[in-house]
């Protein structure tokens, strides 16, 4: 077994190689495609009805899957860096002020039934995410809320004019909520339902279901895309496993090429420890973080000192290492250390854990203690480990006997939904980001109509520091306003930041291009896969 360390550019503006040129090879060996697992778990159910709609998908999973078939104006490139055209040729501000954003897409441009892709049908897409009304929203519309309106000139030239200056407006573009759909197999305001995805991107897809739960997609070359990417592979099967063990023994066994998220710790370790197998470990820079948020309208959870304690409680360290080892470290902000602008915001406030420094929040706000609470968590979404963290975290706030801390595990089909409507005051998220900006790390807990659903509401934040850190297309310049937000986050806690996590790849020596398989946002993208040599 070979390990490889990838570091892959994370920090915007950093110079990375173009995007692959347009067009695609055979690529693959024959009729045989690359299988790749995931502990992913789709279920079509009454809180999630349309987990492949790019108005309702908003999760690392869901977005795996959608960057393959449905394209967007912008990608990101090999390495990071800044978004670069894929359906477009070309798109830039054309205002000092960026709030003028416009597009040409390519020539030629047809969906995969073979139907004209033309501006009208990106006007149509991106209103569609904005402005659908669906009785559980996930809180992707965010990412288009600020465009105002949509011009359109010709068949291939789109202007969008936004309600705000937003200089990270090109990486939202870049996000399969922004996906180019067809008024043909889309409904302009109802959720397509069920597991079906169409669109003009490097695959189409097939899906295999069994009791309303996806087994397997199918992805075969898009023999009419028209893109940045080229496509290695005629053929790719995403296979979803109901555990880390059954995935784990699907490769050793030959069954599967590849498998990636969600890889347990003790994986990932039993794999940089052997030999002689015949698999490669492949270690990238990973943007996901997990924390702890609260519902701040919640009797529990309402008093700032509350939240606080459980701040200066939490042993971030010992927390990442006894659960995921080498695999995550801790983190004091929602911003990950290698971001521009990131600050260790909650270690400068809190410093090291502190039972005498929380019961003294405490008792300054007249908190009887020991406060009792729930910490919620999803039992199938974000890996084995969970269960097992949110054990750490119990012990960890109960042993200080200011907690009364119980913790309960849920089905992510219904953990979501619960989450939104405000029925747990405490509860366990992980985030993969939409794009590598600082932004992405704040905005959409904190501002309006966020991804939470939080009530939490900082009118400096939202008002000011925001819209200031979006009118700097220089994020460097950003990071005054960004480290502030983090400060006031360290104080309100309105989220508790745990830990980051590395990202890994394990696959069969004899699959090439694993080095790109994942974008600097940590998506799958699965035609940079093949076997043998690859450009």
């Amino acid at each position: 077994m070979n390990r490889k360390t990838l570091v892959l550019p994370a920090v915007i503006g950093l110079l990375a190689p173009a995007l692959a040129a347009c067009g695609g090879s055979d690529g693959g060996d024959g009729d045989k495609p690359i299988a790749v697992g995931t502990t992913d778990a789709f279920a079509i159910s009454k809180e999630v009805p349309a987990p492949f709609d790019p108005a309702y998908a908003y999760d690392a999973g869901s977005w795996n899957l959608l960057r393959q078939t449905v394209q967007t104006l912008m990608a990101m490139p090999r390495g990071g860096g800044d978004p670069q055209p894929e359906a477009a040729e070309q798109c830039g501000f054309t205002d000092t002020g960026n709030e003028r954003y416009a597009c040409t897409l390519r020539k030629g441009l047809t969906f995969s039934d073979g139907e004209p892709l033309t501006a009208a049908d990106v006007k149509f897409s991106i209103e569609r995410v904005r402005d659908i009304k669906i009785k559980d929203p996930s809180g992707s519309d965010g990412l288009v809320s600020n465009v105002d309106e949509i011009e359109v000139q010709g068949d291939r030239d789109i202007v969008f004019h936004l309600k705000t200056p937003d200089a990270t407006f090109p990486f939202k573009l870049a996000t399969p909520t922004a996906g180019i759909i067809s008024k043909d197999h889309y409904s302009k305001n109802k959720l397509r339902d069920g597991f079906e995805v169409d669109g003009s991107g490097p695959y189409t897809a097939k899906q295999e279901v069994k009791d309303d739960h996806l087994v397997k997609t199918v992805f075969t070359k898009n023999p009419r895309y028209k893109g940045a990417f080229k496509v290695q592979s005629d053929k790719v099967e995403l296979r979803n496993f109901a555990n880390t063990d059954a995935m784990g023994k699907a490769l050793d066994d030959g069954d599967i090429d590849l498998m990636t998220r969600t890889m347990s710790p003790e994986q990932v370790k039993e794999l940089d420890a052997s030999s002689g197998k015949k698999i490669d470990l492949v270690e990238m820079q990973g943007l996901e973080i997990r924390y702890l948020a609260f519902n701040t309208d919640a009797p529990t959870a309402k008093n700032k000192a509350v939240r606080q304690a459980m701040a200066q409680l939490v042993d971030r360290g010992a927390l990442a290492s006894s659960v995921y080892g080498s695999t995550a470290d801790p983190l004091y902000s929602l911003v990950p250390s290698t971001i521009t602008g990131h600050a260790n915001s909650f270690f400068n406030k809190y410093g090291n854990p502190s039972t005498a420094k929380a019961r003294t929040l405490l008792n300054k706000a007249n908190i009887t203690t020991p406060v009792k609470m729930t910490l919620h968590y999803t039992t199938d979404h974000y890996g084995p480990g969970t269960k097992k963290e949110f054990e750490v975290l119990q012990k960890q706030l109960n042993d200080s006997g200011l907690f009364d801390v119980s913790i309960k595990g849920v089905p992510w089909s219904t953990f979501r939904a619960a989450e939104r409507d405000g029925k747990y005051a405490a509860y366990g998220m992980g985030w993969f980001p939409d794009f590598p900006d600082a932004d992405n790390f704040l905005a959409p807990f904190l501002d309006k109509d966020n991804f939470l659903g939080s009530p939490y509401v900082n009118d400096t934040i939202n008002d000011q520091l925001i819209p200031t850190s979006r009118r700097e297309a220089d994020r460097l310049a950003a990071s005054k306003s960004i480290r502030r937000i983090q400060d006031i986050v360290a104080d309100d806690v309105p989220v508790l930041p745990l830990w980051q996590a590395k990202q890994y790849i394990a696959a069969r020596d004899d699959i090439t291009g694993v080095e790109w398989a994942l974008n600097s946002s940590s998506n799958l993208q699965l035609w940079e896969l093949s076997r043998g040599v690859s450009d």
